[in-house]
């Protein structure tokens, strides 16, 4: 956690949440699997620690598979909270979050990545905010995802040719069970691109825990709305998954080079989220509350 004698966010350390079929990252030196404790109960997982060798030095990066080693979690048991808050205990500053998804756009095919800028939250079994009764905060989520992360990754996938899409919307369901053919119609009347059962709130929380944060979805198969849906077999899918998180892996070894080096806060305000959004003054803080938020909120709760 940054000091209050420090640049909020800084040094940068790169966060890799990874989905289904991204459980490691290549490419690491010097890893360890290190059980990080949180006030919020269990993570997914230890979490991988390493550095990533670049031109400005060694990079240093962290890991957490979103539904642990062995695919042992389903989206609505993950303990979110958890998760983004032992990041934050680890020094992690920004987020890159890989997710397997369907698609509706036809242009949106199998094995295409897309950088989502925009979620509709449809899942309603979940904790979906670090604050609460004796500390009350309301952040700002117009724009929930980083544009100096997507740039990047943008660029990342380019060089790596990597079939990609810049902006779309991520309809975030609860599941386990996918859609029904009217669900899936009415999201794509919407105007949505790719639905996922992952990504909500796990953004939410990082922009209260003040972390930039970036969606790589990457699309596995068309939901049930497309007309080829029912000719798709488990095969093929898990053939697209397995391509896409070997792409996923690679994409995560491209873009941090671009991302390290960075001596100030992110220019999108998202390391200084908090200033803000803080409602309950000082005196009125619940105490126990204020200790569990130390690594989430605890440079604007020192200010």
């Amino acid at each position: 956690m940054a000091g209050a004698d420090k640049t909020p966010g800084t040094p940068p350390v790169i966060g890799v949440i990874g989905g289904s079929g991204v459980y490691d990252i290549d490419g690491l030196e010097n890893t360890r699997w290190e059980a990080v404790a949180s006030p919020f109960g269990e993570p997914s997982d230890e979490l991988l620690m390493g550095e990533l060798p670049t031109e400005r030095g060694s990079q240093k990066m962290v890991f957490l598979p979103r539904h642990g080693r062995g695919h042992r979690i389903p989206p609505s048991e993950l303990n979110f909270r958890a998760n983004i808050d032992c990041l934050k205990r680890a020094g992690v500053t920004e987020i890159i979050s890989l997710s397997a998804c369907g698609s509706f756009r036809d242009e949106l095919a199998p094995g295409t990545f897309v950088i989502a800028d925009q979620f509709i939250d449809r899942t309603f079994a979940r904790q979906k905010s670090f604050f609460g009764t004796g500390l009350v905060a309301h952040v700002g989520l117009g724009h929930p995802v980083c544009p100096r992360l997507g740039d990047a990754i943008e660029e990342a996938a380019k060089g790596l040719a990597i079939p990609c899409r810049r902006g779309g919307t991520y309809l975030a369901m609860e599941g386990p069970q996918f859609s029904t053919l009217a669900e899936s119609e009415l999201y794509r009347s919407w105007g949505c691109d790719v639905i996922g059962m992952t990504n909500m709130p796990e953004a939410k929380l990082a922009r209260e825990a003040e972390m930039c944060y970036a969606t790589v979805a990457m699309v596995t198969d068309y939901d049930c709305w497309h007309p080829d849906h029912d000719h798709v077999t488990v095969d093929a899918i898990i053939k697209v998954l397995l391509a896409n998180a070997d792409n996923g892996r690679a994409l995560v070894k491209e873009v941090a080079p671009a991302l390290s080096g960075r001596t100030g806060a992110c220019e999108a305000g998202c390391h200084t989220a908090l200033d803000d959004a803080i409602i309950t003054g000082p005196d009125a803080r619940d105490p126990k509350m204020v200790e569990k938020l130390s690594a989430v909120a605890g440079r604007a709760l020192a200010g």
